[in-house]
């Protein structure tokens, strides 16, 4: 790890200089920077509890270096497995907690009368590498936004704006969000209908920043990267070897998302500019853009960010029960929604982000609100509306810290179609054999479209 932060930290810009001439300033000052690590956690959140004793104060999160090592370091030992909920939010108190719920969450009572979210103590179990943590201390003094917010600059690894002064740099922090550097995950997909059936497309992806390839990054060949990504679907067999190459890049204005797709049926690739934006996504029955994986992930150049500021929410935390093998994917997935007696739900302090589309703009999403867990930059809540202004879909990420490998990520998704009753989940893996594998090496030649026909093949 020393390594490849000695290494990146030698790098200016992850962006070409002749494009400093239309920087936009968001770096804070070396004093406010001091705040890191005293009275807010490296990463930027309030080191503090709350004044009612509900959310703790941050004592360094769970990592490698305070929990005993899981059998299985892609699924972590559910450490809280003794814990009872403290109470369960439903219709019939519903009105009580209703300020720290978002609209989207709100909406799922009114949709389905018998819905609960069953809320448990609160931990800050989120941590990243400790070694991360002077990085992004220097983020904070050093990174720029471009273009317009488009794209950053003299940033490094994670986390440019751990003390955030706009929506967009919120987005930012999101996006770029540590994620173990390099993983590969089996999961599943499952698009559930209105009556609760559901056929479940299975899929493997590996994941891999550039810091983290053999021989680490490189200034030219790298340029302007944020990840490569390669994914495959391997059920069912209609889809079977469906693939999906893409290069992340970090300016989508100045270079678009390089992206290509091998089609099983026509055996060949090509190249795909479509995954992008609200671009349609194979297995997903059209509940899912592209923009919608990861919570929301690409370029922010379509929307208007406003920073609403921070509130307190109840949001899915601490999710290990989603990774239970002795449970079936037919017992989680109910007709509209998880199965609530394997859920969990923290109250956390959040980021409050609204994105409206800019005038000129296409997206089927006229606005979007994110909800985003101060501890560990993941986006825990998406509230998406049409373009008549009306909710149309929630999403929940289902945070988890795999504190083995010190960094957070999510069980599962959800996103549910809040006027048709459908609903699609994304990541579990309770019935395959393996759901994480961390730190394996990779090569640049992984992410070329001649690899992406052969793992199409």
């Amino acid at each position: 790890m020393n390594k490849i932060i000695n290494k990146t930290l030698a790098i200016v810009s992850l962006v070409a200089l002749s494009m400093m001439a239309s920087s936009v300033y968001a770096k804070v000052s070396t004093s406010q920077a001091g705040q890191l690590g005293k009275s807010l956690t490296p990463l930027g959140a309030e080191r503090a509890g709350n004044a009612s004793g509900t959310i703790p104060a941050w004592t360094g999160g769970l990592h490698s270096g305070n929990t005993q090592a899981s059998a299985d370091s892609g699924r972590p030992a559910n450490i809280f497995k003794n814990e009872k909920p403290l109470f369960a939010i439903t219709n019939d108190n519903l009105a009580h907690y209703k300020d720290n719920l978002s609209p989207g969450q709100l909406a799922m009572f009114k949709k389905f009368p018998a819905y609960k979210m069953p809320v448990y103590q609160t931990h800050r179990s989120g941590a990243y590498p400790h070694e991360l943590y002077p990085v992004i201390k220097q983020n904070a003094t050093t990174a720029k936004l471009i273009q317009g917010g488009n794209g950053l600059a003299d940033f490094n690894i994670s986390i440019p704006f751990p003390i955030p002064q706009s929506g967009v740099e919120v987005i930012w922090n999101h996006i770029t969000r540590y994620r173990g550097g390099s993983s590969e995950r089996i999961g599943s997909i499952q698009p559930v209908l209105s009556d609760g059936s559901f056929v479940t497309v299975k899929q493997t992806d590996k994941i891999v920043w550039p810091e983290y390839l053999n021989g680490g990054r490189d200034a030219q060949k790298d340029n302007n990267v944020l990840f490569y990504y390669l994914g495959r679907i391997t059920a069912p067999a209609r889809l079977t070897g469906t693939s999906l190459l893409l290069h992340e890049t970090l300016d989508q204005v100045k270079e678009a998302r390089r992206a290509w797709v091998y089609n099983s049926g026509q055996r060949r690739v090509r190249r795909a500019p479509n995954v992008a934006y609200d671009g349609p996504v194979a297995g997903t029955d059209g509940l899912r853009t592209s923009d919608n994986y990861d919570m929301y992930n690409g370029s922010p150049d379509r929307y208007d960010w406003k920073l609403v500021g921070k509130k307190e929410m109840y949001i899915p935390y601490n999710a290990y029960q989603l990774l239970d093998t002795d449970v079936k994917y037919s017992t989680l997935v109910q007709t509209g929604h998880l199965n609530p007696d394997y859920l969990r739900y923290e109250l956390h302090r959040v980021w409050e982000v609204e994105g409206t589309l800019k005038e000129g703009a296409r997206h089927i999403y006229a606005k979007r609100t994110l909800f985003i867990d101060e501890d560990t930059w993941s986006t825990a809540v998406v509230d998406q509306y049409d373009t008549r202004g009306e909710l149309w879909k929630l999403s929940e990420g289902h945070i988890i810290q795999f504190y083995d490998v010190n960094t957070s990520w999510m069980a599962a998704e959800t996103l549910h179609d809040l006027n048709s009753g459908r609903y699609l989940v994304t990541g579990l893996s309770n019935e395959e054999p393996k759901f994480m594998v961390w730190g394996g090496a990779a090569t640049r030649r992984e992410f070329t479209s001649a690899a992406l026909r052969r793992a199409g093949r």
